[in-house]
């Protein structure tokens, strides 16, 4: 950042007087600029004991395989934003059913939101994002091209859940090394 979106002046990096963290402030109106983490959503589509993934036709992560899911957007909910973004995905209208995940990704600023989502057999298609799209069980998951660490955990999840039979929301800290 390096201009005030309130009066088009300079920013400098700083710790504002009563904080603990470098923010981007303005020297000329003392407005100060808060980054925040971004937050992330998506769904785990599931029929039977079947999950959809997609393959990725866009970086990052281009040709591997992983669940619906993409940045929330202004204006709508948490909901709104996962089906929004598995419809995007996969071209499905899923069910929305419980919040399932949440993973803090820290080093990239990201929380993602993960919903249950009951789908129909047949009722994708690829799209501009996804090349490929498919209904996987826990033996045909490709397990060693998933796009990111969440798909795995989620994955991983929900599988011992189904055993179980009863899903719980989980979080989990995400910390690459």
């Amino acid at each position: 950042m390096k201009y005030c979106s309130v009066c088009g002046g300079a920013v400098v990096l700083k710790i504002p007087e009563d904080d603990n963290r470098e923010r981007f402030c303005c020297d000329s109106c003392g407005a100060i600029h808060y980054e925040n983490p971004k937050v992330v959503v998506g769904t785990l589509p599931f029929f039977e004991n079947k999950v959809l993934l997609c393959k990725r036709a866009i970086q990052p992560r281009l040709g591997l395989w992983t669940l619906p899911a993409g940045f929330y957007e202004n204006g709508e909910t948490l909901i709104q934003g996962a089906l929004r973004e598995t419809k995007e995905e996969t071209n499905a209208d899923v069910e929305a059913g419980e919040l399932y995940g949440i993973f803090n990704i820290p080093q990239i600023n990201q929380v993602y939101m993960i919903y249950l989502a009951k789908v129909g057999p047949n009722d994708f298609s690829v799209t501009s994002e996804s090349s490929e799209i498919g209904l996987f069980d826990e033996k045909e998951i490709p397990w060693d091209i998933l796009a990111f660490p969440w798909v795995n955990s989620s994955l991983k999840n929900f599988f011992a859940d189904l055993k179980g039979g009863n899903f719980i929301l989980r979080t989990e800290d995400i910390i690459r090394r």
